[in-house]
């Protein structure tokens, strides 16, 4: 019995490692999945199992796909001539969910830093110059956060692409829908404002 608790101890301190988690809600989480072992918990792991075999990079933008290529990049109906640049597989999910975009992408997996010892190669600049080179690359959006790291390396990638006949463009930034200026931070008003256009 103490070897099961232990056993069942170790899974929620796994789980309340996840973003969005801690300790309580990972102990209900597995409680949960206790009571629903053959429709839940079982399911799960053996879809955990498989894809923890299969996952991988995709050696085109660097989606995660259990297949080489992963479906955007395969998909043909996607635009050849826009790729839009994301520090993370997280951030192209969710530009995916908005269904707007219709074009390729490029996940860096991070953003330069010179204190972790991030350059351009471990980010795959080069290769997305080469890309942009040799596809014929009409618009590159960099759609990177709005921290100094994100935008440190948004006028990076601007610069190593200077030399292609691409458009680089970046997200517009300022007030979000539904937002009230009351609840906005001064650096939000200040982009909403000198991003203003004609009504």
């Amino acid at each position: 019995m103490a070897s099961d608790a232990t056993g069942i101890e170790a899974l929620i301190e796994l789980m309340a490692r996840l973003p969005g988690l801690g300790p309580r809600s990972a102990r209900r989480a597995v409680l949960m999945m206790l009571k629903k072992r053959g429709q839940v918990m079982a399911p799960l792991a053996q879809a955990m199992a498989q894809v923890a075999l299969t996952a991988r990079d995709c050696h085109i933008c660097g989606n995660i796909s259990t297949e080489e290529t992963c479906p955007i990049c395969a998909d043909p109906a996607r635009a050849t001539g826009t790729i839009c640049v994301v520090e993370d597989v997280a951030d192209l999910w969710a530009l995916e969910r908005g269904g707007v975009f219709k074009g390729r992408y490029h996940v860096l997996g991070g953003t330069l830093s010179a204190l972790d010892a991030i350059g351009p190669d471990e980010l795959g600049i080069p290769r997305l110059a080469r890309r942009v080179a040799d596809q014929g690359i009409a618009e590159v959006i960099l759609a990177l956060n709005a921290t100094v790291d994100g935008q440190t390396t948004a006028h990076y990638i601007a610069d190593a692409l200077a030399g292609t006949q691409a458009e680089i463009t970046t997200l517009a930034q300022g007030v979000p829908v539904g937002g009230e200026l009351d609840y906005l931070d001064d650096g939000t008003i200040g982009a909403a404002l000198r991003a203003r256009r004609r009504v």
